[in-house]
Parts: structure tokens; sequence; C-alpha cells
């Protein structure tokens, strides 16, 4: 297996981090990307880089996973959040709550990055190349292949300044929130909803005109955009004996959406597995399992708030001296909470309904073999 070519579907951060991980380690690497370009489906998307899930700063351990971090961002340490009376809560941690970045093709991306990181490493991607077949060592990491949660909105040009603020109302993002971020002169206003899909038309407006009312919302140039989040704990993230990362394993922040963290973890892990030999499923459990169980819990109980609720919670977690530390304490595992997962996850279902078998021998990147399995 040393001498053998490691293919890898899918050129998103799950599937770059693993082929970065490999090739540092001198293995000879192939990723199939579908589309034209890297960070296709996410335009000029801008998001957020979760930094409070841990003590550490996120930068600092994904430099310790040997990957890239000279993209363009800004670190977010204060901003607003408003409930659905219109009353506003300073948000504010010592150290960045997360970092804001833009996703896409276009130069300082995320993805342009650690593309770039890969290439110079000599990876070969494989832009139009869907792969049916993997019949050699290989990582599955195509992405969200259901839509347990959308955003939908724009992105922009703007003269507004740099900042976060954030609307938690079932009016205009139902069980979710809507968000508005600025960074460089560009912009992204969503409404990230989790429920009441067919609606997305009148969230959208909703939160355009109160962010435009709240905050002056400015949009030059708007482009229409949305993306679709797909989470669960899965019973494997194996698929045959190949290793499964980033969405297509469900490998999600239930809670808020914020992927891209466990989306890069589970892409090094699932190399490492293929380098060293080790068992995949445990490395996940490890880094992964835990926090998605808690975040799973923090969902369910999220969604029965409804706008009161989001206001106690407003009043009582974000006006602190520090947000980030008291997320990262909601974030910890505790007992209590591993009693309530299983009823959190009878609460929070999946929409996923095809993922891939669990035979030995199965080579297919998507095969339907098979009834889907729920942890």
């Amino acid at each position: 297996m040393n001498d053998s070519t490691i293919e890898i579907a899918g050129a998103g951060p799950a599937g770059l981090a693993a082929a970065i991980t490999l090739a540092r380690a001198g293995r000879t690497v192939v990723v199939h990307e579908a589309q034209a370009e890297v960070g296709y489906r996410f335009k000029r998307d801008l998001q957020g880089l979760d930094n409070w899930s841990t003590r550490q700063d996120v930068l600092k351990v994904l430099r310790g996973q040997g990957l890239a971090t000279d993209f363009n961002l800004l670190p977010c340490s204060e901003g607003t959040a408003f409930d659905a009376w219109g009353e506003a809560y300073t948000i504010r941690s010592d150290e960045p709550l997360f970092y804001m970045v833009e996703r896409g093709p276009g130069p300082g991306t995320l993805d342009t990055t650690l593309l770039h990181q890969a290439q110079k490493l000599g990876v070969e991607v494989r832009f139009n190349s869907r792969v049916q077949h993997v019949h050699g060592p290989g990582i599955f990491a195509t992405g969200p292949k259901a839509a347990d949660a959308i955003a939908v909105g724009y992105h922009f040009d703007s003269r507004m300044p740099e900042g976060f603020w954030v609307i938690c109302d079932d009016e205009l993002a139902p069980q979710g929130y809507a968000y508005l971020l600025i960074m460089g002169g560009k912009g992204t206003v969503k409404s990230c909803m989790f429920t009441g899909f067919k609606q997305e038309a009148v969230y959208v407006q909703r939160t355009v005109e109160a962010f435009e009312r709240l905050v002056g919302l400015e949009m030059i140039d708007p482009q229409p955009h949305g993306g679709v989040g797909n989470f669960r704990r899965p019973v494997t993230a194996l698929s045959g004996n190949h290793p499964v990362a980033g969405e297509l394993a469900g490998f999600q922040d239930t809670l808020w959406g914020f992927g891209m963290r466990a989306a890069l973890t589970s892409g090094v892990l699932a190399a490492r597995s293929l380098l060293d030999g080790s068992d995949y499923e445990a490395l996940w459990r490890r880094a992964l399992g835990g926090a998605m169980t808690t975040a799973l819990v923090n969902r369910a109980v999220y969604s029965l708030l409804g706008n009161r609720g989001y206001r106690w919670f407003l009043r009582h977690m974000v006006n602190r001296a520090d947000v980030r530390d008291a997320l990262r304490k909601r974030y910890r595992s505790s007992s209590i909470k591993s009693l309530l997962a299983p009823l959190a996850r009878w609460r929070v279902e999946s929409q996923r309904r095809d993922e891939s078998c669990n035979h030995i021998d199965c080579s297919c990147v998507w095969c339907r073999h098979g009834q889907q399995l729920h942890s």
C-alpha cells in the first residue's frame, strides 16, 4: 500500500486536508473534484471558523495539523445579537470567538489556500472528475447529501464597517438564526433555518428588512446564494474499508452549523489512518464524537426554545464578560448530556436516507445498498 496512489473524492476542506497530510508523508495523491474549480458551491460566501469549542486557538490547532492558515480572515471578538423584539445584546470575548473567512475559488479564500498548499506538495487535483469507483486506498469527502439546515440569502459588496450581527427570531430563521457578516468590503446576509424550507424566500426577505432596519444594511450588487448542511453522528464513518470525512460522514456542528473545523480535522484523521493503519473509527470518535453528541443535545434544546427562549438565552448567555469561555463550557461532554442524547437523536433526526453500505469489499463512492444506520 505504501507504493499505491491514494485517491480522494472531493476537494473541499476535508478532502484537501487529507491530501495535504498524505503528501507531507511522501505519499502520491490524486484528488478528484466533480466541479470545475475549488469551492465552486460557495462562490464568495463569508463563513465562521469556530474558535470556541477548545481552549487552544483554532489557527494554532490547524498549523499543528500541518495545514496552511494564511487565508484572508477577520478575528471576531465583538459583535451584536438581537432578539425578536429588536433588543440588542453585545457579544464580547477576550480572544476571537470565531474567525471570519471567505469560501470559494477566489484569491485568499480558505479553499484556494488549501488547494495551493496541496499542489505545492505534489498533489494532483483533477477538476471535472466525478469518481464512480475507488479500488485501491482512498478517502471519500464529497460533501453533504441532504439538507438538515439551509442558509439562504445574498453575497454583495458593501461600504459597511467590518463585523458580525445575529438575529434570533423564528419569523426570520425558524429554529436557527439570521446573520450578517462584513469583511474587506464584501458581505453575506443569510437566514440559517432548520425547518420551514419551502418558505425560504419569505424568511430571506424578512431577514434583509430586519438588518436594514436594525443596522442599516447596505448591499451593492447583491447576488443570491444558498447552501445546505448535513449533520448526524454516524454509526460508522467507513464506506467498505474507505474512510469517509467531512459532511459526507455527517461531521458538522448540529447546533450552529459551524462545520469547517470538524471537516478539516476529519480529513487529517482519515489520512493518518491510512498512513499508520490506525483505527479511523476510534480516531474520529475520540476527537469529534463527544462534541458532536453535545452539539446534538444543544440543538434539541434550542429547537424547543422559541422566541421567548432565545431572548432568555441572549440575556443570560450573551451578556457575559467572555462569551467564548461560556460557549466552550456548553460544548463540554457531561453525563447528563450523554443521558439526553437518545432523546435528542429522536428530536433531531437527519433527513439523509441513502448512506453508503458497509460491505468490506465495496469500492463505490456512493453505494446505495442496504439501510442507513443512525446512532
